[in-house]
């Protein structure tokens, strides 16, 4: 005679196929880590320190950055952002023929008829992102004096648009 299998207690018509605990993971605490239900069940990733804000990023290779498509672009219009108090919806001619659409946080430095008609570098390439309700097809390039998770108040964060010093038709690449 064989034993019968566990059952389902959500529903005892399913039998359930025993298996074994998974080993808990030295930062896991026991009663959190999940069985091993998959063949090939993987050890969780130890997470990465956050480094202090303003502290360098870690080392990218050539090939990693080769992969960023820097481009210039020239703002067609700038309007705030309908639900973002920190945002404008910018129109941007990225020199394809088609107006691309960025959100970029510079409305506490800039005003939007600063903006137009400005030339800019952006990253072309990165994955378009829903940004509170409006997409956003790219990320424009900016400096700032102080990171803007700084816990330091005292400083006045200043934030300042890369661009080219020149005239240069929208399209071009940035290398």
């Amino acid at each position: 005679m064989t034993n019968p299998s566990p059952t389902n207690p959500a529903n005892p018509a399913n039998p359930v196929a025993p298996t074994p605990a998974a080993p808990a993971h030295p930062a896991t605490p026991a009663a959190t880590t999940p069985a091993a239900t998959t063949p090939a069940a993987t050890p969780a990733a130890t997470p990465a320190a956050t480094p202090a804000p303003g502290a360098p990023k870690p080392i990218v290779s050539f090939d990693e950055f080769a992969k960023l498509d820097l481009r210039v672009a020239r703002i067609i219009t700038a309007e705030a952002h309908p639900k973002a108090d920190r945002l404008y919806k910018l129109q941007v001619d990225d020199g394809s023929g088609t107006p691309r659409q960025l959100c970029a946080g510079l409305r506490e430095y800039y005003q939007a008829e600063q903006l137009v008609g400005r030339l800019i570098i952006i990253v072309a390439n990165l994955e378009p992102k829903v940004i509170r309700g409006e997409q956003s097809r790219g990320m424009l390039l900016a400096a700032s004096n102080v990171p803007k998770d700084a816990a330091d108040p005292s400083t006045p964060r200043r934030v300042v648009l890369l661009r080219p010093d020149v005239d240069i038709e929208p399209g071009s690449i940035v290398s």
